[in-house]
């Protein structure tokens, strides 16, 4: 595809990257990503790939705005507590860039609606707060063929994984955490406190993978590896994951 003049210089920056150029910057306005939970991690991922052309976003997600959220979820003002996220979120990006498809849903996601949620995504961030929700996500994934990056934070920790369980020799999320977890008990921020910062770099972070995947110039897309973040040291790990034989969400 070609761009007019008007995104040429919108999105230059990108395209002198040699990792990027023309075509990395086509495949990412014809892209369509997922973003589920647009709380303190779905705030920078929609952020940063609105920023960088992601010309289709479907936002999920069935929390209103909260005063409590401003600390960490930088998409969100004062004049929007009280009002649905992905009411809020699509307002963001309007104001942002109008010429990107957006479509949201003020749904709880549950295994029982997680793929039509997903619906044509090529793919899905997941930012939600809880195991229940995750696998549910997850296990659509696998079920969809649509790769799932998965992120999570909690006081001055974070992970991203990268998961293509619908691939034979990948794993998904569920092989990570198993089966124990489907149960909507978590610890929360609310409980234990989060960094507003470790949230940004978390989900700044998923959105770097995110356009990894998205161009593929920019090298080996990661499946099931795990970047474990720790903001008080700080520092990075990366931990490969196995696929479980015995998972029953993508084997």
């Amino acid at each position: 595809m070609s761009l007019s003049p008007d995104r040429l210089d919108r999105f230059a920056r990108h395209i002198v990257l040699p990792e990027i150029g023309g075509a990395g910057q086509a495949a990412l306005v014809e892209s369509h990503v997922a973003i589920i939970g647009l709380g303190g991690i779905g705030a920078p991922v929609l952020q940063y790939l609105a920023g960088a052309g992601v010309g289709r976003m479907t936002l999920v997600d069935d929390g209103d705005v909260e005063a409590s959220n401003l600390q960490r979820q930088t998409i969100y003002s004062t004049r929007d507590i009280g009002h649905g996220k992905a009411v809020s979120a699509r307002r963001w990006l309007a104001n942002f860039d109008g010429q990107l498809d957006v479509s949201i849903s003020d749904t709880r996601v549950t295994a029982d609606n997680a793929a039509s949620l997903i619906g044509a995504a090529q793919l899905v961030i997941d930012g939600t707060d809880n195991f229940a929700t995750r696998l549910a996500v997850s296990d659509a994934c696998v079920k969809a063929g649509v790769p799932l990056l998965s992120a999570a934070v909690g006081r001055f920790q974070g992970q991203v994984g990268a998961f293509a369980g619908h691939q034979p020799d990948q794993p998904c999320y569920r092989c990570f955490v198993g089966d124990a977890f489907d149960t909507d008990d978590c610890d929360t921020c609310a409980e234990d406190g989060v960094l507003g910062a470790m949230v940004g770099w978390v989900g700044t972070f998923a959105a770097m993978q995110a356009v990894r995947i998205l161009t593929t110039g920019m090298g080996d897309p990661q499946w099931g590896k795990l970047h474990l973040m720790d903001g008080l040291k700080p520092g990075m790990r990366m931990l490969n994951l196995a696929k479980d034989p015995a998972c029953r969400g993508c084997c």
